[in-house]
């Protein structure tokens, strides 16, 4: 509070309209030299000298993208950093969590490298964060007063908001109050976020950030999505596909909605299962055997889809070849199991054949899945999970 006095002996408290805080902002950019030079001129002319800032580069290029950046920088009079990954793992979100790792200053806002992102809203940004005591502040364009104007295309702009309503489908509590999942755009408070608890993959940061570690205060200003300055967009359909991946195991990541993706996909086990029977006894091979090797068909099916939907995050645990092995072991290990117990509960509990069977693949089901993520997909220890991924070369210039 401040103090004013306006009539003599009079002192009168007003309210101080606070000030923003330091920012660093962190751009993630794959081969984007043709934009990187017009970017830094926005951020020269949009951000005040009132607002500290710097600015971090989190480079995945193939191209001379550090060398403009390093000429570009040359003009700016804020401090400029090139982060260039040897290995983009985890792609433009994991540049971002790098970059976040990086930032030094209280607020950190995050915007793409091809001048989509205006940069004269940071200040607005940072302001109405510090006004609002908010943890996440988005740059909408679905509020009022926003535009996706510079989406190219029908096909991008149908893709965008079946993208948005998918996300807000899966996760209403955690994105109530986001309108615009999918912004590239959005600034938060560097005590707002845990950098070890992200697990990105592709471009949607905002949605791994809004899951899983949410600011409890979350606003929005709204912002108009601008015509790309040079290049070509570097949304494809893989990227496409990454999302989908990340959604589920987003929406995988507790326990129990593993255990309902598992018995799932080993529903879907079964096609594979049949058509594999089918053509092995159309061949003339005995049913016995023949049912053996179908049921590997479907283990196979089934390890494939769990491995990308329901446990991307814990491969790295084990090599490939030893999580086949130890998935295929428990999913055989599992009709041998189910005889005996469907005697035992014929016997033991005097059930009848159905309902003895129907027990015995409950039981085996959650073992198998108890057993399947203790055995085969253990999360990697803290020490080896710090030594993992690749290096990273910092450059100030």
């Amino acid at each position: 509070m401040s103090q004013e006095s306006t009539v003599p002996g009079e002192v009168v408290e007003t309210a101080e309209i606070p000030e923003p805080g330091a920012v660093t902002i962190v751009v993630p950019t794959f081969n984007e030299s043709a934009n990187v030079r017009q970017l830094l001129r926005q951020i020269t002319e949009s951000v005040p000298a009132r607002l500290p800032c710097e600015v971090v580069f989190v480079d995945d290029s193939t191209d001379d993208t550090p060398e403009v950046i390093e000429k570009a920088a040359q003009d700016c009079p804020f401090p400029v950093t090139v982060l260039h990954r040897e290995e983009p793992v985890g792609g433009l979100g994991g540049a971002v969590v790098e970059g976040l790792k990086a930032a030094t200053s209280d607020w950190i806002v995050v915007m793409d490298g091809d001048c989509q992102h205006p940069p004269s809203l940071v200040p607005d940004l940072v302001a109405t964060g510090e006004r609002a005591n908010a943890g996440l502040v988005v740059a909408s364009r679905y509020t009022k007063g926003g535009s996706r104007a510079g989406l190219a295309g029908s096909y991008r702009v149908a893709v965008s908001r079946g993208a948005t309503w998918l996300t807000k489908a899966l996760f209403p509590r955690r994105l109530h109050g986001i309108s615009d999942p999918m912004s590239g755009f959005f600034a938060i408070r560097r005590s707002a976020v845990t950098a070890e608890v992200l697990q990105p993959l592709g471009y949607k940061i905002l949605l791994e950030l809004a899951v899983r570690s949410r600011p409890r205060t979350v606003t929005e200003v709204p912002f108009v999505f601008q015509d790309r300055f040079a290049g070509e967009s570097k949304s494809t359909a893989q990227e496409g596909l990454r999302f989908l991946r990340h959604l589920a195991g987003l929406r995988a990541a507790s326990p129990v909605a593993r255990m309902i993706g598992f018995g799932l996909i080993g529903l879907t086990g079964f096609v594979p299962n049949l058509l594999g029977l089918w053509a092995l006894t159309a061949l003339g091979m005995h049913y016995v055997p023949a049912e053996i090797l179908a049921n590997q068909l479907g283990v196979a099916w089934n390890f494939v889809l769990i491995e990308h939907l329901l446990f991307r995050e814990r491969r790295r645990h084990r090599r490939w070849w030893d999580r086949a092995g130890r998935f295929a072991l428990l999913a055989n290990a599992d009709l041998v199991l189910r005889i005996p117990l469907i005697a035992l509960f014929v016997h033991q509990l005097h059930l009848g054949v159905l309902s003895a069977t129907a027990l015995a693949l409950v039981t085996t089901f959650v073992l198998r899945f108890v057993a399947t993520e203790a055995l085969v997909y253990l999360p990697r220890p803290a020490r080896e999970e710090s030594a993992r991924g690749g290096r990273t070369a910092r450059r100030a210039v």
